[in-house]
């Protein structure tokens, strides 16, 4: 089993074991610290030392292993893929985020690469590592943070100015994957779910220099609720501001029949004028 580095806080009592990633701050600490009230013992992932470190003294309690990698690029997701295929895990969180929000054209190859990596091939290189393990013990989950973001793309920019369309692009990713990987992996008793919070109080926004202080904002605390209400649920897409959950399942219900309505025959208005 891989060697991780970081501090322990033994308790040989709890079993079920959890791996949180971009777990210094935001919601992957609000994870991390419920996950370890629930019993969970931890591996937190991350790129700050210091940080993880603090999560560790927070959680007297818990078992608690830190692992410092940046999942921005293939040495830091492997690091972290290796402890997913040889732990143990009742569950995995993909959390980790990066602030590279901004216009596509304005947007660096290197920032676009670290982005893409961050938030799908993290998430998906993770969940292949782990699920194996999962499926063989016939229980797990799978948590993927996405956001409301990937339900905006065909917003126009004067509904949605600020939308951004690499990073709108990565939570679509993430969406359709948990919901694919959700109907693949049920019958081996695995859940997965695609978590979908509006806008959270986190750092991310100070980060990234975005004034959003006016803004309404939930909470992290809040945002870990819903998700982990929603996976006792069955909920495979958690939108914790929507009340109405008709309205996602509308989207989905759209989607299926669009998928559904397929045909080999091209369609009418593409054909010239007099043909079949």
């Amino acid at each position: 089993m891989p060697h991780l580095p970081g501090t322990s806080n033994r308790n040989a009592t709890r079993t079920r074991l959890a791996l949180v990633t971009g777990a210094s701050s935001g919601i992957g600490r609000a994870f991390a610290r419920r996950l370890g009230g629930d019993g969970y013992n931890l591996v937190v992932v991350g790129r700050r030392a210091e940080r993880l470190g603090e999560l560790v003294a927070a959680l007297p309690n818990v078992e608690v292993r830190t692992l410092v990698a940046d999942l921005g690029n293939d040495a830091g997701v492997e690091a972290v893929a290796e402890v997913c295929a040889h732990e143990e895990l009742s569950m995995l969180v993909n959390n980790a985020g990066v602030a590279h929000y901004m216009p596509f054209v304005e947007l660096s190859a290197a920032k676009a690469n670290e982005l893409l990596h961050v938030k799908v091939v993290a998430p998906t290189m993770l969940a292949r590592a782990a699920a194996p393990g999962m499926v063989a013990r016939g229980e797990g989950a799978i948590i993927n943070v996405s956001g409301m973001l990937a339900f905006s793309g065909p917003a126009p920019t004067d509904k949605l100015p600020l939308r951004r369309a690499v990073y709108t692009a990565t939570l679509a990713h993430i969406v359709a994957l948990s919901q694919a990987l959700h109907e693949e992996l049920k019958a081996h008793g695995l859940r997965v779910q695609a978590l979908c919070p509006g806008v959270v109080a986190t750092e991310f926004h100070e980060r990234q220099g975005l004034d959003v202080s006016a803004m309404p904002r939930m909470s992290a605390d809040d945002a870990v609720t819903a998700s982990l209400k929603g996976l006792a649920l069955g909920e495979v897409v958690c939108a914790p501001g929507i009340e109405k959950s008709e309205l996602l399942n509308a989207v989905f219900e759209a989607d299926l029949a669009a998928f559904a309505a397929q045909s080999p025959k091209l369609a009418e208005r593409y054909r010239a004028p007099g043909t079949r």
